[in-house]
C-alpha cells in the first residue's frame, strides 16, 4: 500500500555478490506495494570483484533513479570497503548495514593498495550516521553463501529500516531468484531477522 514520498536504497559491493539481484527484488517487492520504482546502476568493473553499485529509488513521487549525494536512507553494504568508497551518499538521517567480510582485490593483495581495518572502516561511517555492521557472510555460509545479500535484507527488514511487507519482499524473491533456490533465500532472509533478535536479546 502506497505511502511513501521516497525512499533511497544504495546496494553496494562487489561483482559475484549478488547486489544487482538483490536490487531487483527489492525493486519488485516496492512495485508490487504501489510505489514508482527507478534503479540505476554503476559498474567499475561488471567482472567479478569490480565494484557494482545499485541505486533504488521508490516512492509515490519519484521520478529519476539516482540518489543524491547525503540522501541514502539506507545503505546495504555487501563489502566493507565499498561501504567506505560510496560513503558520499549518507547522511546524519541515513542507516548503513554492512557486511564486515573484507574481499581483496589484487591490487591489496600484491600490496599496490592499502585495504583499510575493519574498525577504521566502522569509525569513519559511524562519524556520518547509525551503522549496523557484523560479518554477515558468516552467517550467509551457514545456509548458502549466495544469499548473503537476501540475510542482509533480513536483519535491515526487522530493524525496521525497509519500509515493504515481508510477503512482497518473498514475492521478489520468487520473480528473481531460480525456483530451487527459493527456500534457501527464504531462511537466509529469516536468519536475518533472528540476528536482530540475538542482539537485542
Amino acid at each position: 500500500m502506497a505511502g511513501i514520498s521516497e525512499f533511497n536504497l544504495i546496494i553496494t559491493g562487489v561483482g559475484g555478490q549478488g547486489g544487482l539481484t538483490l536490487s531487483r527484488i527489492i525493486g519488485n517487492a516496492a512495485m508490487l506495494e504501489g510505489y514508482r520504482v527507478r534503479i540505476g546502476e554503476t559498474l567499475g568493473m561488471s567482472q567479478r570483484y569490480g565494484s557494482v553499485l545499485s541505486y533504488l529509488r521508490f516512492g509515490d513521487d519519484v521520478r529519476s533513479p539516482m540518489v543524491e549525494e547525503g540522501s541514502a536512507d539506507l545503505m546495504i553494504a555487501l563489502e566493507p570497503a565499498e561501504a567506505l568508497r560510496n560513503a558520499r551518499f549518507l547522511g546524519k538521517k541515513s542507516r548503513a548495514v554492512v557486511n564486515a567480510y573484507p574481499i581483496h582485490t589484487a591490487t591489496t593483495l600484491v600490496g599496490k593498495e592499502r585495504y583499510p581495518g575493519l574498525d577504521e572502516i566502522e569509525e569513519a561511517l559511524s562519524g556520518i550516521c547509525d551503522v549496523h555492521m557484523m560479518n554477515f557472510q558468516r552467517e550467509a555460509d551457514r545456509i548458502n553463501p549466495r544469499t548473503l545479500g537476501v540475510l542482509m535484507t533480513g536483519y535491515a527488514w526487522e530493524m525496521g529500516f525497509l519500509p515493504l511487507s515481508r510477503e512482497n519482499i518473498y514475492e521478489g524473491i520468487r520473480q528473481f531468484v531460480r525456483e530451487k533456490y527459493w527456500d534457501v533465500n527464504f531462511r537466509a532472509f529469516e536468519a536475518g531477522r533472528r540476528l536482530v533478535k540475538k542482539h537485542d536479546g
